[in-house]
């Protein structure tokens, strides 16, 4: 840490310290005027003088669902609630988590550009940016559908890359993924914890993110802060991510802390990112500041942290345009590997897109979604006891388990690692001359372990 260089008092970042202390006194409202709710409250980020109960009942929620969900979850207040839930599909968005690992990539080019940089330190800013380009995505408020055991999802059509995500834990829920181009290889081993708080998630990352840039082949290792869901059940859904990003070279030593500020009052400081590029030596060296849900720039600062003169700050990324009104708050790109755009030829049959699930709520289905989304589960149950009954173990197709734990500041991780299978299989595939013309839609969607179930 070099909090030391991060100005108390005037200066560039002096808003850091006004915000934490104002970030206490955020504009809560209680509704403790509604009966079974003492205690709740509606966090509005944008202050405001509505009536409790009135801003209460404001969000996707009907009053019937709302007090259903509560009776249901109020038991669950402090405890991880990862697995151990299941939701009703009108608080999902017809995305898995293994899509939404892949939406990382839309700004891939910034780590096309770091490989590509020669200067260390500016390195860490491209590649630090691209870190902070999914937090838009993630202020969504829609839950994406946790992936059944062994489905996967495939990329490819985006910047030379090949994507490849795989479920390979239930209990806990783990996924990992891996992507690659002419640049960069990427590989992520993601688990969350969670505490419910009974208005509110806090969500906290005991993932493992690594970035090797291939020219050099330094290795960039990031902890990301943690992330808050407010008004789960009462009020308007927002999303906050207060805290500390740290990205790491591990090569070199060199490595850039950021602080997102968390929301004050009347939404002051909300989506603010400020911190610096630090050499081995923790001295800083550029310093960064911007908006997670608009752009980053960058400046050449001097030792105390200060501009240097005669440098001007400078734009590394923004947020692309976006649908207008769109349903869920889709990106371009996040439509885009929704479709069967971004899909390889002879998709597996494995791959999100393919679930019936999420296929009938993207068409507004929710009955039936409901319907489909309960028929996976009770099936991944039923290939659980099989499983159970026979003394076998689960094996993921493209990664393998490993001996290797990572520590992170919310507890220990076990690493899955890309095992290069997928890109042989994908090899021989596109080397076909007799790949079958079909419509890819119709396939159906199959990540069991067990083909026949009833006949086990």
């Amino acid at each position: 840490m070099a909090a030391k260089d991060q100005k108390q008092s005037g200066g560039f970042f002096a808003s850091i310290a006004s915000s934490l202390s104002t970030f206490g006194s955020a504009m809560h409202k209680s509704v403790n005027s509604m009966l079974s709710y003492e205690g709740l409250e509606v966090i509005n980020p944008e202050g405001g003088t509505e009536d409790a109960e009135e801003e209460a009942q404001k969000g996707r929620w009907k009053q019937e669902d709302r007090d259903s969900y509560w009776k249901m979850m109020h038991k669950y207040i402090g405890s991880d609630v990862t697995s151990m839930v299941t939701l009703p599909v009108l608080i999902f968005e017809p995305m898995t988590m293994l899509q939404k690992m892949a939406e990382l990539m839309e700004y891939s080019y910034l780590l096309d550009l770091a490989d590509e940089c020669e200067d260390p330190h500016l390195r860490l800013v491209y590649a630090s940016t691209w870190f902070i380009s999914i937090y838009y995505a993630i202020q969504r408020t829609w839950k994406p559908f946790n992936p059944i055991l062994g489905e996967t999802f495939e990329m490819v059509n985006h910047g030379g890359i090949t994507f490849i995500s795989e479920q390979v834990s239930h209990h806990p829920p783990m996924s990992a993924g891996h992507a690659e181009n002419d640049h960069f290889i990427y590989d992520i081993t993601s688990k969350v914890k969670t505490k419910f708080l009974g208005n509110s998630l806090d969500i906290y990352p005991l993932g493992r993110s690594r970035v090797t840039l291939k020219r050099d082949g330094v290795v960039l290792d990031l902890v990301p802060p943690p992330t808050k869901v407010n008004n789960l059940i009462f009020g308007r859904t927002w999303v906050d991510s207060p805290g500390e990003m740290i990205l790491t070279n591990l090569t070199t030593g060199d490595k850039v802390v950021l602080y997102f500020q968390p929301c004050g009052w009347f939404g002051a400081g909300r989506y603010e990112v400020d911190g610096y590029v630090y050499n081995a030596a923790e001295e800083p060296k550029i310093l960064m500041t911007g908006k997670w849900n608009e752009s980053m720039s960058y400046q050449l600062c001097d030792l105390e942290g200060e501009p240097l003169p005669g440098t001007e700050l400078k734009e590394v990324w923004k947020v692309a345009d976006v649908p207008e009104n769109d349903r869920f708050q889709y990106t371009h790109f996040a439509h885009k590997i929704n479709s069967f755009d971004t899909a390889p030829k002879k998709l597996l049959a494995s791959d999100s897109r393919l679930r019936p699930d999420r296929d009938a709520l993207e068409k507004g289905d929710l009955s039936k979604a409901g319907s489909e989304k309960s028929s996976l589960e009770e099936r991944q149950r039923a290939e659980k006891k099989i499983r159970e009954a026979k003394g076998h173990q689960f094996t993921p197709k493209w990664f393998d388990p490993s001996t290797e734990v990572s520590p992170t500041p919310w507890g220990d991780l076990e690493v899955y690692h890309y095992n290069g299978k997928y890109d042989e299989y994908r090899a021989s595939i596109d080397k076909s001359d007799s790949i079958e013309e079909v419509d890819v839609r119709s396939t159906k969607f199959n990540p069991w372990q067990y083909e026949n179930l009833a006949a086990e």
